[in-house]
């Protein structure tokens, strides 16, 4: 089963500056997409369902919303 991504407005502006973000978006897919619980994704502050991973060179912070299969990136750190 893979969910759905869908990327919030101030981490676009991120991935729009990203030189590698079609990569990335790949990247998302192949990872988070088919797992969004696994792939090293930690809770944040304890809610199971926001979540933090570091996918293909940026810490991802992103809400899953399993009622819907829809993982949502709400904020991207490039790692330098």
């Amino acid at each position: 089963m893979s969910f759905r991504i869908s990327v919030a407005p101030p981490a676009d502006d991120t991935l729009a500056k990203m030189r590698d973000g079609e990569p990335f978006r790949d990247e998302l897919a192949r990872t988070l997409a088919q797992d969004p619980y696994g792939h090293g994704s930690t809770a944040v502050k304890d809610e199971r369902d926001r979540r933090e991973a570091t996918v293909h060179g940026a810490i991802v912070l992103y809400y899953v919303s399993s009622s819907v299969l829809t993982l949502t990136v709400v904020r991207l750190v490039p790692l330098p």
